[in-house]
C-alpha cells in the first residue's frame, strides 16, 4: 500500500499529471515533452526522474535522446485500487434508486 500511495502522490502533482497524460498517447522524447507542455527542460527532466523513481515511467536511449513511456503495471495497480471503490458506490447508488422508486412526486414514501 505504501508503494501505491507513493505513486499516487507523485502523479498527483499537476505537472507530473500532465506528463502522464501526454505519455498516455505514446512514448516521447524529453524534447517533445518540453515542446508539448511549454515547460523548461530542467523542470521536465526533474519531473520525469521522480516519475521514473516511482516506477510510473521508464526511459530508453535512442541515439542522443531519452524516450519515455508509461509503465503499464503500476498504472494497472492504481486502476485496480480505484475500481475497488466501484462496489461501494454501486451499492449506494442502488439504494438511492430504490428509495427514489418508492417515493411519489410529493416526497411521500409509498
Amino acid at each position: 500500500m505504501d508503494e501505491l500511495q507513493h505513486r499516487l502522490s507523485v502523479i498527483a502533482e499537476p505537472n507530473r499529471f500532465r506528463i502522464v497524460e501526454l505519455l498516455r498517447t505514446g512514448p516521447r522524447s524529453v524534447g517533445a515533452i518540453v515542446d508539448a507542455l511549454g515547460m523548461a527542460q530542467p523542470h521536465v527532466s526533474r519531473h520525469l526522474k521522480l516519475l521514473a523513481e516511482a516506477g510510473v515511467v521508464e526511459a530508453t536511449r535512442q541515439a542522443q535522446q531519452r524516450i519515455y513511456r508509461l509503465c503499464p503495471e503500476p498504472l494497472r495497480d492504481i486502476s485496480a485500487w480505484a475500481q475497488s471503490f466501484t462496489v461501494l458506490w454501486t451499492g449506494r447508488l442502488d439504494r438511492l434508486g430504490d428509495f427514489l422508486d418508492d417515493t411519489d412526486p410529493n416526497g411521500e414514501r409509498s
